[in-house]
Formats: C-alpha cells, structure tokens, sequence
C-alpha cells in the first residue's frame, strides 16, 4: 500500500511535515511506516531551500527500501545540463532561462561538486514510469502509445548514457517520448501566436488535458495552461497530433507536474485521474494520496501540508 506524495522541489520541512502526518516515524536515516511505503513522483530539486535534504531523504528511503522514486523533468533537465555535447557545449544549453531554473540547486552544492555527481548518477538511475495491476505512475503524461514504445527500448524503465544522448535528439524518436511522458502533451498555437508562462519565458505551445476525448473539446477546454491565451474553437481533429487519449476506462494513473491550486471544496479531475502537484514551490501545498487499492480516487484520501 503506497503513499503518493507529489513534487517537492527543496520544500524538506514540508516533506517532514508529511511524512509524520501520513503515520512514517524516522528510524536511522529514513523515515518508516510499519505498512506502508512512500511513491516519489519526481522533481526533488530547484527553487527549493533545503534541495541537499530533500535528495538525501528521498535517496536514502528509496535505497533503503522505504520508497519507490520517479524520475522528474528537473532531474532530467540537470542531467542534459551537466552531460557535454559533442560539438562542444552541452545537452542541455546554459541559456540564461535554464541557469536560473537550475540555480538554487547549484548554489546548495557549492563546493560539493562530488555529491552533486552522486546524485545526477542517481537520477539515471531512477525509472521514468511505474506499473502494476492496479495503478500506473509516472511524473506528467501516461501516454498510451509513447510508454509501449519506451518499454521496448528501456531497462526497468531507466535511461543510461546512450539513451539519454538520443533523448536530447530533436529528430528522435526518443526525443518525443521523454518530452511527453516527463513534461505533459502540449499543443502548437496556429499563426505563430505565443504567450508568457508563469515564470515569464515564452511560449508558442500549451499544456492540454491529456486524459479528455478531444472529440468534445475546444482548445481553450482541453487546456492545462492558465496563462494561455487560446481559441474557443472546436478542435480540428484532422490536425491534432495525438492518437489516444487516457480515458475513464483506464487504470488510475497518478502523476505531478502541473502546478495546482487546492481548491475548497476539493474537486478532482476524473475518478481515475490524480495529479499531486499543488504548487509547494509557488507558496501551495505539498500533496499526497493515500491509496488502498481502491479504483476510483476518493477525495477523502488526499493529504495536504502548507
């Protein structure tokens, strides 16, 4: 039996806060429940005060055998950040937008460079999604084409080296499947439109609700994004670039990623649908699911720290 606890991004004393109200006690250096462990469902670092404290827990309840983690798209983002390019350079670019999304981690391992390499061999060591009978789990989309397509080129879901080098790969395959499952489904503006995120990058693409017939959907409905600015319009299914969508008939599937606010009273996005995102790192919640095996979420089960 799993507690799922969402995006943590540094927020340590809110994850301690968690762990002590889900019922874990500390013991050695881990935290323990006598039935129950912890799902981590990605993105430990960046933006957070206390990011060394929160990758030492989450290592060591995982290694311990406290937990299970999922790999998020900030530790994939500091892997191609640190991995070289051939051509010189590296995988992913030191642009100005991308040293300030990695800072607050870089800044905390000042002169710690080789614990900071301990722990960016530890994220490739992390898998992209999980399965069982009961549930699926993976950090922003389950995309019921792109995981078949992963299972056959992974090992126990984890990247290495090679594969990670193909996922920087614009012309890739690869390069889709980790954009998708690790970032969420994202839909081109027409007439080279583009709006302000809400840390002020630009975008010309927007988050969508990738688990709704688009068959029913406007772009402005199936969107993910508050910030962006979209058409009213029925979605053209003749130019919509995805074959499948997670829907009611599927596995609860839980995931983070996109930033939600706790609203009162709670509503869920579908019975089978749990995104545990709820914007820690934007003065939100840290949020966890308590799950029993049950296959329709409860809105009882949901837990929540400030």
């Amino acid at each position: 039996m799993f507690d799922f606890i969402g995006d943590i991004h540094g927020h340590y004393d809110a994850l301690i806060a968690m762990l002590k109200k889900l019922g874990y006690a500390a013991k050695g250096n881990s935290f323990v429940h006598p039935d129950r462990k912890i799902f981590f469902l990605g993105d430990y670092i960046d933006r957070g005060p206390k990011i060394k404290e929160t990758l030492h827990l989450v290592r060591n309840m995982v290694e311990n055998g406290d937990a299970i983690a999922l790999m998020g798209n900030h530790e994939y983002n500091a892997l191609l950040f640190h991995y070289p390019e051939q051509k010189g350079g590296h995988l992913r670019k030191h642009l100005i937008k991308n040293i300030i999304q990695h800072y607050e981690t870089l800044k905390q391992f000042h002169n710690r460079q080789e614990d900071y390499e301990s722990y960016l061999n530890w994220f490739l060591k992390l898998p992209l999604f999980y399965e069982n009978e009961q549930f699926n789990a993976v950090h922003a989309c389950w995309d019921l084409e792109l995981i078949p397509f992963l299972k056959l080129r992974l090992n126990q879901a984890c990247l290495d080296d090679n594969l990670l080098y193909e996922t920087a790969d614009y012309n890739n395959p690869m390069y889709r499947a980790i954009e998708d499952i690790l970032k969420g489904r994202e839909l081109l503006l027409p007439d080279s439109q583009f709006f302000y995120d809400k840390e002020a990058n630009i975008r010309d693409r927007y988050r969508i609700k990738w688990w709704v017939d688009p068959s029913e959907e406007t772009y402005k409905s199936i969107s993910f994004d508050e910030s962006a600015q979209v058409s009213e319009n029925k979605i053209d299914l003749n130019h919509y670039p995805f074959d499948s969508f997670y829907g009611t008939d599927q596995k609860i599937v839980f995931f983070g990623h996109y930033w939600l606010k706790k609203t009162e009273p709670f509503q869920l996005l579908a019975p089978n649908i749990c995104c545990l995102d709820f914007s820690i790192a934007k003065g939100g919640c840290l949020a966890a699911y308590r799950y029993f095996g049950e296959s329709t979420l409860k809105t009882d089960n949901f837990v929540f720290v400030s």
